[in-house]
């Protein structure tokens, strides 16, 4: 088998590479921030997948550099006793996102289609009646005005083996094996099958499914974060330009000399 060439979709990126084309894209989302405040828009944006497949660090990438109060990140813990009482989207509609907000759903009512389905913590009429009525109500919301997005980030075996067992070893990373981890590996084709009926029955015109190849996890961000950006149409606000004000020597005195004598943390860097 040959080699890939530097610069094919698949192949290694180098950090410096990839940190470059991540600033930039990231300063795209700063412009795009601005213009979602201006024009207060709602928007959502939903990552599904399989344990492992890069969720979280792909959320990390999208809101490292931009406002918490603008792009909202929810994931939900699993459902209280009221909750599992309440009408299925219920507690998730109460996340929806109102002017100038994008909510981003690191897991979100697909729940039910996926990890809910394959471990039995839903019941068969439960999961059918799901993929029935979920794209008439993604329908509802579109209608609405809510800017509905929806990725699907797909890891092969092989890798999301590998990144379970450097979960195991890493103690930086031990965290994030869930009880979930293992019956996901267990029941790969479980979950294949589950993939499968959910893309077939909820990939609809009003809120399709965008599949992310995850196993190379730097161009994996990049190419969703390239790809959301292409996806709301924006423009660059024009902001008013800003001078620093001078300091007020009105009430002045020695404000240093009056923080000595304070518990000061260790100086230990």
């Amino acid at each position: 088998m040959s080699k890939k060439k530097k610069d094919e979709p698949g192949s290694k990126l180098k950090r410096k590479e990839y940190e470059k084309e991540l600033r930039r894209l990231q300063a795209e989302l700063c412009t795009l921030q601005a213009w979602v405040k201006h024009k207060g828009l709602r928007v959502m944006v939903v990552f599904e997948g399989r344990d492992g497949a890069g969720k979280g660090g792909t959320i990390r990438a999208i809101t490292e550099r931009v406002s918490p109060r603008v792009f909202r990140v929810v994931a939900l813990p699993a459902p209280s006793d009221r909750e599992k009482t309440q009408m299925y989207i219920q507690r998730y509609m109460q996340h929806f996102p109102a002017a100038g907000e994008i909510v981003i759903w690191d897991r979100s009512w697909y729940n039910r289609a996926g990890v809910e389905h394959v471990m039995g913590f839903c019941t068969k009429e439960q999961y059918e009646a799901f993929l029935e009525h979920a794209p008439n109500v993604e329908w509802y919301m579109t209608k609405s005005g809510i800017i509905l997005i929806k990725y699907w980030l797909e890891v092969s075996h092989d890798e999301q083996r590998r990144r379970f067992e450097a979960r195991v070893e890493d103690p930086l990373r031990q965290w994030k094996l869930s009880p979930m981890d293992l019956p996901s590996l267990e029941k790969w084709y479980e979950y294949s099958r589950a993939r499968d009926r959910m893309l077939d029955a909820t990939d609809s015109k009003h809120a399709p499914w965008h599949i992310v190849r995850s196993d190379n996890k730097k161009r994996a961000r990049l190419n969703c974060i390239s790809h959301l950006l292409s996806m709301i149409p924006y423009k660059r606000v024009k902001r008013e330009k800003v001078k620093l004000p001078g300091r007020s020597k009105k009430y002045q005195y020695d404000d240093q000399a009056a923080m000595q004598g304070r518990s000061y943390i260790p100086e230990k860097f």
